[in-house]
């Protein structure tokens, strides 16, 4: 039997007329994984807090087992800024002690890409005081699992993390011994690693069994049964639900409901977008051309990101943009920016960027604007437009758009300046959509929102007519909102990864295994025995095969709706299951085109 490390008995938590939590009683066992959720606010960080024993509750208690062993990642560190990282992480052990140990050289490659450290000047040696706030949080992180502990307790472990970082964690977690209580926005990363979830709502924790994917079906039963006047919220759920099943039906390894009840309660919910819809409708606004890159090399100071590019932006694409830190992600979109606000004036380095005359350009950056701190948040949307057209009939008004993405009626006066980091990254999204673009782009959209306000954002993009490219390290939010993922691998060039996200992991994986040079740093070369104008001309027709397989996708994706409509009709679903895999081994041949042209390019 499972020995209790924490319990936490009827706690409350006031701050001023609030309360954050009202009479909590949880306990957490050895060995369990538990994911904290609920909207910015509502007392998830304040919940853990307590748990640790760092924050006193106003009533009832919280009691450790004797001799627990606790280890606690808060959002800010308590490292010495001038104590160098291999005193913080390592300590006083000798080279041969530490890197003889598997566990430190885990973490360390997980972490940070190498056991010399190769993003810090001067790797272990490094002094901890001028870097970044997400440099020390790696740190910080780095030093916690490196030790032994009986719990974890981690607030948004995976911020300031990759994409290979966060898959890394998660596996680490998942090895790990110790039992684990974790805050996150990052729902991929909560499927992958808990199995139990507590939802944080207006002075309760409800507790859940299993996964993200299993709290999604059984937060949606329990609201239909309850009969919930939320319809709202109810519908965002089961339209993450849909998504879940309909499009990752893998995405947990642990399911405790059961299949039919899951799908019998979206038997009515459509698929999330209507792409053929929606590619129509951009078409209309955008004409045929967004952006068009002939050649074009792009540059940061001195260093070359990317070099010889051809790459069409059409008129409805929508792109996930993934890759190596330090690779050229944002640098790309600053240009296609730039040359989009000085309407083709501004040029990269070398090449040239085709910018369509009907292009209208919103660019969430990561950095957030400011805005006067006593202009109210109504008012700071109402400066921009006071409704919005949002395509296929729907409009709305600054008033309706502030609620739906989470600023009540109330919350609407309230002042800029004493706005959240997250609220003003939500002010700021809400900002750029009322002035009604038809291209967007999304530099990691996703920090500082929680999992509420995320499905509320997906619901809105699922509508949403035009061309975008997001750039996030939150998989789940990617492959919600995206059709077809490109990857920076910091050899200079832009990739289409037909596999998305888990071919990219595996390309990064045996780049690593092989101990190449650092690819950023290694010039760009085609195939021995092909001329430039050659690879110019794989490029131009690798952009003709990416066509065709997402004209392949969408028919792949036409007849598993047809499928699902006509289940009981067994001659036709067999018909339709023969042209499935008619395509399926079309998709093979143009996925083995692509390659051979790849590597050409």
């Amino acid at each position: 039997m499972a020995v209790n490390l924490v319990n936490v008995e009827a706690v409350s938590k006031v701050y001023g007329t609030r309360a954050l939590l009202d009479g909590v009683s949880l306990g957490v066992s050895e060995g369990e994984r538990i994911g904290v959720v609920g909207r910015n606010g509502d007392g998830k960080t304040t919940l853990i807090r307590m748990l640790a024993k760092l924050e006193e509750a106003d009533t009832g208690r919280v009691t450790h087992s004797g001799g627990l062993r606790l280890g606690v990642l808060t959002q800010h560190d308590s490292l010495d800024p001038k104590a160098t990282i291999r005193h913080e992480v390592i300590g006083v052990m000798a080279d041969h002690e530490w890197a003889g140990s598997a566990k430190i050289r885990d973490v360390l490659t997980g972490l940070f890409g190498g056991l010399d450290l190769p993003g810090f000047e001067n790797g272990l040696d490094t002094v901890i005081g001028p870097l970044s706030g997400g440099e020390r949080r790696r740190i910080a992180l780095a030093k916690l699992l490196i030790d032994d502990q009986d719990l974890l307790v981690l607030d948004e472990p995976t911020n300031h993390l990759d994409v290979e970082g966060i898959a890394w964690l998660a596996k680490h977690l998942q090895e790990r011994r110790s039992a684990l209580v974790c805050v996150t926005h990052d729902r991929w990363f909560l499927d992958q690693v808990c199995t139990r979830m507590w939802d944080v709502q207006r002075g309760a924790v409800h507790e859940y069994e299993g996964g993200y994917s299993d709290y999604v079906f059984a937060r949606a039963e329990r609201e239909r049964i309850a009969a919930t006047e939320e319809s709202k919220r109810q519908n965002l759920m089961r339209k993450e639900l849909a998504w879940l099943r309909r499009g990752a039906p893998a995405r947990t390894s642990k399911p405790r409901y059961r299949i039919e009840a899951a799908n019998e309660l979206i038997a009515d919910v459509p698929p999330p977008r209507d792409t053929s819809e929606l590619m129509k409708f951009a078409n209309a606004r955008l004409g045929k051309t967004v952006f068009d890159l002939e050649d074009v090399t792009v540059t940061a100071g001195p260093k070359t990101l990317l070099e010889h590019l051809t790459w069409q932006l059409g008129p409805g694409d929508r792109i996930g943009l993934v890759g190596v830190n330090g690779a050229g992600k944002t640098s790309l979109l600053r240009a296609l920016a730039d040359a989009a606000v000085s309407q083709g004036e501004i040029q990269p380095a070398a090449g040239g960027i085709t910018v369509g005359k009907t292009v209208r350009l919103a660019y969430l950056s990561q950095d957030v604007t400011e805005l006067p701190a006593t202009l109210r948040v109504l008012e700071a949307v109402q400066q921009v437009r006071d409704r919005v057209d949002l395509g296929k009939g729907r409009e709305m008004t600054a008033g309706q758009l502030c609620e739906q993405f989470g600023f009540t009626k109330e919350k609407q006066w309230t002042p800029v300046g004493d706005l959240s980091g997250g609220e003003r990254r939500r002010l700021q999204l809400l900002r750029l959509l009322m002035d009604e673009p038809n291209v967007l782009f999304l530099d990691e959209p996703t920090n500082d929102l929680d999992i509420e306000t995320l499905t509320q954002l997906e619901d809105l993009l699922d509508g949403w007519p035009g061309s975008m490219v997001v750039i996030s390290h939150d998989r789940f939010f990617i492959e919600r909102t995206t059709d077809k993922t490109l990857a920076l691998l910091g050899d200079r060039a832009l990739r289409m990864l037909p596999r998305g996200i888990d071919e990219y992991l595996e390309r990064r994986r045996k780049m690593i295994e092989a101990a190449v040079p650092t690819p950023a740093a290694a010039p760009a070369q085609t195939k021995p025995g092909v001329s430039a104008a050659d690879a110019r001309a794989a490029k131009k027709e690798l952009q003709k095969v990416e066509r065709q397989l997402d004209k392949v996708s969408d028919k792949e994706a036409k007849l598993h709706a047809r499928i699902a409509d006509n289940a009981t009709d067994f001659e036709l679903v067999a018909k339709l299951d023969a042209e499935l895999r008619e395509l399926a081994g079309e998709r093979e041949e143009l996925e083995m085109r692509w390659l051979e042209l790849a590597e050409d390019a």
